[in-house]
């Protein structure tokens, strides 16, 4: 495979036999050495086979080996020629992460840091299939469908400034529950409220140190303060509806003609296509009242240790997700077809999606390191609109398969080593632990670099965790 050195921290695979555009690769050269090793730049290529896929196949620093599009995926395409893919969505429909700012510090932390742990752990459920306390009737889910984390806050959980700084005001339109099936309600309906497995996670952390005064102070961030980070998306909910539509697609369309059967899609303006979108958009809203949810039910739970706690949505934002948004092509503005897998939105300053508070500064943009290793919080950048459908990555990215950090790595030892440097973890298992120790990770200190240094966003802030919590 051909791999030009475009500029620093810029390489493109060039566009061959029946590829419609090159490949792009946002990396150094160690991360470009990291994510050659499975298939996420074969992936890639397939990616621009696509119809109607519009300048490039984008893959970002964090980018590794995912369903049909690599996780780190990024790809806009033309609205009437162009096609939509469940595989450059993903199965958990808007996995996501909202970042909660309170009014504590990493010493109030501290002082109840093991209590704090045990009782968020009984508060929110986490773990494969865990169900919730939270249960609700199949009209009442259905209008949650429709009004994500809105429909909550209007029931009492929460606050508007909730979903005020969520993407999408915590409510994507275009959602239809007519177009979801029966099973994915039935596994979605008793789960709102619940981390799930896999790489979700509540963690509480602090702000080690400040790189942007300035736009720290708009998202309301300052030195040694406690916050939260909630990683979590739709559950088995968005999973039934990928796996729904995935096997639609292939019976109307076939995947003869696609590089890889798990590109399997439809155009954007069919009725299938529709219909995707519609469903999609119901698990987006799921995801967005699920981390509403559990704001709620954080906020109850740490009025027992603190009572004059106060805690505020900073932002939340999505990683899996379709979007219809407006960018610059060929000198005009038009409406595209946005795809993120694994990627977060990064707009700079000015763009209406962004809400007020934070227009003149730009987008929070959120990126979770690993349970050992330090969070960060940028700002999205006008750089990132120029080069790549104004995104940026949505952590560090794996490096080791799940599989493989089972045989080679002990859970007991990750939590070891993760309490003598003061981080208190809880999990369902020492398995889960494995899976998720840093190790398995990129070096998040160099994946944030790649794309600070790039522009596509800029550091704002670092967090380090206290106390985690993965499903």
């Amino acid at each position: 495979m051909e791999i030009k050195k475009i500029s620093e921290n810029i390489y493109e695979i060039p566009k061959e036999g029946k590829m419609n555009v090159p490949v792009r690769i946002y990396a150094s050269e160690k991360i470009l050495e990291d994510i050659k090793n499975d298939k996420t730049l074969e992936q890639a290529k397939n990616v621009a086979h696509l119809p109607g896929i519009i300048n490039t196949s984008i893959a970002l620093a964090d980018a590794h080996q995912g369903y049909g599009f690599p996780i780190g995926g990024v790809a806009a395409f033309d609205l009437d020629k162009g096609v939509i893919s469940p595989g450059g969505v993903g199965y958990d429909i808007n996995c996501s992460v909202r970042l909660l700012r309170t009014n504590l510090t990493k010493q109030d932390i501290l002082k109840n840091q093991k209590e704090i742990l045990e009782a968020l752990d009984r508060k929110i459920p986490s773990g494969v299939g865990r169900g919730s306390s939270f249960q609700i009737t199949k009209e009442e889910f259905k209008k949650l469908m429709l009004g994500g984390a809105q429909y909550l806050v209007e029931k009492g959980y929460g606050q508007k400034e909730d979903y005020l700084h969520t993407e999408e005001e915590g409510c994507i339109k275009g959602a239809d529950p007519n177009k979801v099936s029966e099973k994915a309600i039935k596994r979605g309906i008793g789960q709102i409220g619940t981390l799930g497995a896999g790489n979700h996670f509540l963690e509480i952390l602090f702000v080690d140190e400040i790189f942007d005064e300035k736009t720290a102070k708009a998202f309301g961030l300052k030195k040694n303060q406690a916050v939260f980070l909630i990683h979590c998306g739709s559950r088995g909910f968005g999973h039934q509806i990928a796996s729904d539509y995935i096997k639609k697609m292939e019976q109307e369309y076939g995947t003869e003609n696609l590089p890889d059967r798990e590109l399997a899609c439809a155009p954007i303006k069919s009725r299938l296509g529709k219909d995707y979108y519609s469903a999609m958009c119901c698990a987006v809203n799921f995801a967005f009242a699920n981390k509403q949810l559990m704001t709620h039910w954080l906020r109850e739970e740490m009025k027992y240790f603190f009572p004059k706690i106060e805690i505020e949505v900073v932002y939340d934002v999505c990683h899996n997700i379709a979007k219809f948004e407006k960018h610059l092509v060929d000198g005009k503005i038009r409406e595209v077809c946005v795809h993120r897998k694994g990627a977060t939105r990064s707009f700079g300053p000015g763009r209406e999606e962004i809400p007020k508070a934070y227009r003149k500064v730009g987008q929070p943009v959120l990126i979770p390191g690993t349970m050992g290793t330090a969070s960060y919080v940028l700002v999205g950048a006008k750089k990132s609109e120029e080069i790549s459908w104004g995104s940026s990555v949505h952590g560090a990215g794996r490096v080791m398969s799940r599989s493989k950090a089972i045989r080679e790595l002990k859970g007991e030892e990750t939590k070891e080593k993760l309490h003598k440097k003061n981080i208190e973890i809880k999990s369902r298992s020492f398995k889960a632990i494995a899976e998720e120790s840093p190790e398995v990770y990129k070096d998040i200190e160099e994946v944030v670099n790649v794309v600070h240094d790039l522009g596509i966003s800029k550091k704002v802030a670092r967090l380090k965790p206290l106390v985690v919590i993965i499903g």
